[in-house]
C-alpha cells in the first residue's frame, strides 16, 4: 500500500522513526516533511497529506504533530478526508472498519515509538467493513460536507 506520512516540527522526529517501521512493512511511502524541529505550521502538512489522498497518489495517511489533535482537525477541513486522532489499536483498527478513516494523527507527546508502531500497524492492518450501516453512515458524512461546501446554496439556506 502507499502511504503519506507528514509531520510538524513537534512530530518530525518520531514521524522519522514511523516512515522506517512502515517500509519495513513492505509499505511504499511518500514523505511529504517536515524534516527538522523549525517550527512550521501543521495546516500545511495536514493540507499536502490530505491533497496526495485526494488525488489518488495514496492510499491512506499517517500525521504527526504535538498531541494529534491540530492534524486531525485541519485534515478533515478537506471534503473526503476523514482524519482521526488515535493512540490506542483498537480506535486506529475500527476507525478504518467502521468509518473508513483514511488518516490517522497520533501525538508524539502522548505516545512513543513502540505504541506508535502498534497503533500504525493496527491501522494499516485493518480494512473497512463495508456493512449496509457503515456505508449509510458515510454517505450521511458526504451529504454533510456537501451541504457546507463553500458556494453551495444549502450552506447559505442552513444559516439563515
Amino acid at each position: 500500500m502507499k502511504i503519506g506520512i507528514s509531520a510538524d516540527h513537534e512530530g518530525f522526529a518520531l514521524k522519522a522513526e514511523i516512515v522506517a517501521y512502515v517500509n519495513s512493512l513492505g509499505h511504499s511511502v511518500e514523505d511529504l516533511g517536515t524534516s527538522n524541529n523549525t517550527p512550521v505550521d501543521y495546516p500545511d502538512y495536514a493540507e499536502k497529506l490530505g491533497r496526495l489522498l485526494l488525488d489518488g497518489k495514496c492510499e491512506r495517511g499517517i500525521m504527526v504533530c504535538g498531541s494529534g489533535v491540530g492534524a486531525a482537525v485541519a485534515a478533515c477541513k478537506l471534503p473526503g478526508i476523514r482524519a482521526s486522532v488515535c493512540h490506542d489499536t483498537y480506535s486506529a483498527h475500527q476507525g478504518v472498519e467502521h468509518d473508513d478513516m483514511n488518516v490517522l494523527t497520533m501525538g508524539s507527546r502522548v505516545v512513543g515509538d513502540q505504541l506508535a508502531f502498534e497503533i500504525v500497524c493496527a491501522y494499516l492492518g485493518a480494512v473497512f467493513s463495508g456493512e449496509e450501516r457503515h456505508v449509510r453512515r458515510l454517505a450521511k458524512i458526504r451529504a454533510i460536507e456537501e451541504k457546507y461546501s463553500s458556494g453551495n446554496s444549502a450552506k447559505k439556506e442552513a444559516a439563515k
